[in-house]
Formats: structure tokens, C-alpha cells, sequence
């Protein structure tokens, strides 16, 4: 049997189990009035809850690379969702600040390693010129989540109860790692079921690109990745224009209550717009990111899609700040939709860039240490927001992440003069 477009299959999957993972982290911001009230906690506790996830999802996103490049994709993603998955059904026994810090911790752990391992998997399946777009399938899955999560959370809330909303979010992961084992049986060059057009198309790129894979091959060490100045360059704009993407997943259904007090119900009809005008910007990136490539270079095609992702980041950020008050929510919504069209427009190129710079089993712990590195900026930010909202603004945190894109863009431009391979030689 030979699957034509198998690697189109694969990262319809891997966008499938982002949905997921995006469903079940959203969850705990949408049942939080709920929850919060029945384990007697606060909105402090939730910003310690926050925090929590994101401590252990910026450990394992390098972790986790690690563990993907040793033992590859396929078991690699049924380790990271069994685990997101039962943490995530364990939400329904969790009692206090104790038993819901592990059962967060968890979930941080599981749910970071979707992200190097969609870079690693698309660096093994994908062209070089098709990877932004592969990679902006996989990000869509992040915002198609938000999108449906207030439905659905909603919808099981409200005939369920919260407890049981976890317990079937956790099962839908699960039962992903059937169809995921059964047609990702092999890297492409030993797959059986794809066809020779495609082993060719993926192989004869490798070569193209001097990235043929080498068997038992092993990745450089952090210290020597970290010797090179690119690196540091998706290190630092990862670090940079992460919170662009955790200020709206975290606090946005926060801010809707608090600054035009929506309810839940209010915010599940509204705040999908946002997400959808994300998803629209994962896609749309990767598709001209490719057109770029074609007409020039690797190296203008995902700079220029970076700079212009980053560019309508800034006028989002900045036309909220000057537009929107406490009578016109719906304003804010398709600006936050605008900054969110560009940080997906731009991440994919941002994620992709470990697998342009490095080979084989090394772009799993680039990915993954850049994972990492981006998770801390979003501690900073959830603990500035905790504080400067005390009095009721956000435009502080507006104007902090507006400046923080700028140095993500600026991180681009000077470390990484052209975007091509490190090193020659076998990693």
C-alpha cells in the first residue's frame, strides 16, 4: 500500500494533537472561575498556577528535544501526550495548591514537547522550502484550539460539571497515539507506504541542502551549538517575542472579565475570532515564505516573513494602546487578532531556523534549548502582569511587549547574517 502525500498525513496528526494540546491547557483559564471557587482559591493562586506550568514546560522543552533526538518522533510524541494526557484528566482529583501544583507540573512537562518535536519531524519530512509552511500547519493547530476550546469547554462544562471536562479532554489525547502509531511507522526513507516520488522529493533535498542524515549520528553538545553566534539569534528572539503568544493565552480571557466584563459564555463568543485570524497568519506565512524562496533565497524568504510578522505585531500592539477602552471590546479583539495574524505569520520562520542552521540529531536540542529559553520570558511576564494590574492597566504590558518584538527582530538580523547550515562537517 503507498499513502500519496504521506508527509502531508503526518502533519495533519501532529496538527490534530496540537489542537488537543491546545484544548486542554485552555481549559484551566476558562474553568478557572469555577474551579478556583470550589478549591477555595484565588486569582494570585492562579498566577502561581500559571507560573508552575510554565517552569516545567520551559525544563522539558529541552528535555524533551534530547529525548527526541535520541529516540526519535514517533515514540517520542506518545511519551509527551500520555503524559499531558492523564495529567490533564487528573485536574478532576486535584484538592489544593499541592495536588494541582503536580498535576500542572505535569501537563507542562507532557505538553512542551510537541514543539521541538514538530520542528525535528518536519526537518525530517519536509523540504527545506516547504517547512515554514509545514511548520505553519502545525502552529494553526495552536490557535484552531483556542478557537474551539471555548465551545467545547463550554459545551462539556455545562453538561458535565469541570471535574468530568478533564477527564474527557485527557481521553481525546489518548486515543490520537492509535491513528499516530499506525501511519508514522518509519522515518520517510524506510517508510513503506510512501510513494517514490516522495522519498525522492524528500532525499534529493537533503542533498541539495548537504543535510543527509547520518546513521548513529550524534547531536553536538550544547556548548558547542552554543559556540556559534546564529544559535544565539533564535535564542534570543524566541526569548523576546514569546510572551506576544502567552500574554493572549493566559490572560486574555482575564482581561476580557475584568476590562469589559464578559462572561464566560461572552468571552466563548468572542475570543475565537482572535484565533482564527492566527491560524489564518500560520498558514498565510508558510505559504509566502515558500513563494520567497523560490524567487530568491532561504535567508530572504524567512527574514522578510519574520520582519513583516513582526511589523503587524507592533501595529496591533500599538492600536490597542490608543484604540481600545473600556466600551469597545470588540476593537480590541481583531487587533489582538492582528498581533496574533503576525506572531504566527513570523514563528514558524522562527521555529524553522533550527532546522536551516543545523543537521541530524542536533536540531532536536537547538529547538528544544530554544523552547526552553522561550518559556522564561513568559514567567517574567505573567509575574509583571500580576503585579501592574493591580491598578487596572494592561498598557504597560502592552507597551513592554511592543518594545520586546523589536529586539526579537533585531536578534535575527544581527546574529544570523545568512541563514544556511553552521557547520559543514557531519553533526
Amino acid at each position: 500500500m503507498k499513502i500519496k502525500g504521506l508527509r502531508w498525513w503526518i502533519i495533519i496528526l501532529i496538527f490534530i494533537a496540537t489542537v488537543i494540546n491546545y484544548i486542554d491547557r485552555t481549559a484551566f483559564a476558562l474553568l478557572w472561575p469555577q474551579m478556583g471557587e470550589d478549591l477555595g482559591m484565588d486569582n494570585s493562586d492562579y498566577a502561581l498556577m500559571l507560573n508552575v506550568f510554565m517552569i516545567t514546560y520551559a525544563a522539558s522543552k529541552f528535555l524533551s528535544g534530547r529525548l527526541y533526538d535520541k529516540i526519535g518522533t514517533r515514540i517520542g510524541f506518545v511519551i509527551s501526550i500520555v503524559v499531558w494526557s492523564v495529567a490533564a484528566a487528573f485536574h478532576a482529583v486535584a484538592r489544593g495548591i499541592v495536588s494541582l501544583s503536580i498535576v500542572r507540573g505535569l501537563l507542562g512537562l507532557g505538553e512542551a514537547g510537541l514543539w521541538p518535536g514538530a520542528v525535528k519531524s518536519n526537518g525530517e519530512w519536509f523540504p527545506v522550502k516547504q517547512r515554514a509552511l509545514a511548520q505553519g500547519i502545525f502552529n494553526s493547530g495552536a490557535s484552531i484550539g483556542n478557537v474551539i476550546a471555548p465551545v467545547v469547554i463550554v459545551f462539556l462544562y455545562a453538561q458535565f460539571g469541570w471535574k468530568s471536562t478533564y477527564i474527557i479532554l485527557g481521553g481525546l489525547g489518548l486515543i490520537w497515539i492509535i491513528p499516530w502509531l499506525i501511519l508514522n511507522k518509519s522515518k520517510p526513507e524506510n517508510h513503506p507506504w510512501i510513494t517514490e516520488g516522495e522519498k525522492n522529493l524528500i532525499l534529493n533535498d537533503r542533498i541539495e541542502n548537504n543535510d543527509v542524515a547520518v546513521e548513529g549520528a550524534k547531536s553536538l553538545g550544547v556548548g558547542k551549538i552554543l559556540s556559534y553566534k546564529q544559535p544565539w539569534g533564535v535564542l534570543l528572539c524566541r526569548f523576546f517575542i514569546e510572551p506576544i503568544w502567552w500574554f493572549f493565552a493566559g490572560w486574555m480571557p482575564i482581561y476580557l472579565n475584568s476590562k469589559f466584563g464578559l462572561s464566560i459564555e461572552e468571552i466563548g463568543k468572542t475570543m475565537w475570532i482572535s484565533y482564527l485570524m492566527a491560524a489564518a497568519g500560520g498558514i498565510l506565512g508558510g505559504l509566502f515564505t515558500e513563494e520567497i524562496i523560490k524567487r530568491t533565497s532561504v535567508d530572504f524568504g524567512r527574514k522578510a516573513s519574520i520582519v513583516l510578522g513582526s511589523i503587524l505585531i507592533i501595529i496591533g500592539f500599538v492600536s490597542i494602546i490608543l484604540l481600545v477602552d473600556d466600551s469597545n471590546y470588540m476593537t480590541f479583539i481583531y487587533l489582538a487578532g492582528l498581533a496574533l495574524f503576525g506572531f504566527q505569520f513570523a514563528i514558524g520562520n522562527i521555529q524553522t531556523l533550527s532546522s536551516d542552521l543545523f543537521r541530524g540529531p542536533s536540531v532536536g536540542t537547538l529547538a528544544g534549548l530554544a523552547g526552553t529559553v522561550a518559556a522564561f520570558s513568559p514567567i517574567i511576564m505573567n509575574w509583571f502582569i500580576g503585579s501592574i494590574t493591580k491598578g487596572g492597566s494592561y498598557t504597560p504590558a502592552f507597551i513592554a511587549i511592543t518594545l520586546s518584538v523589536v529586539l526579537a527582530v533585531l536578534s535575527i538580523l544581527f546574529l544570523i547574517k545568512k541563514v544556511r547550515l553552521v557547520v559543514s562537517r557531519k553533526n
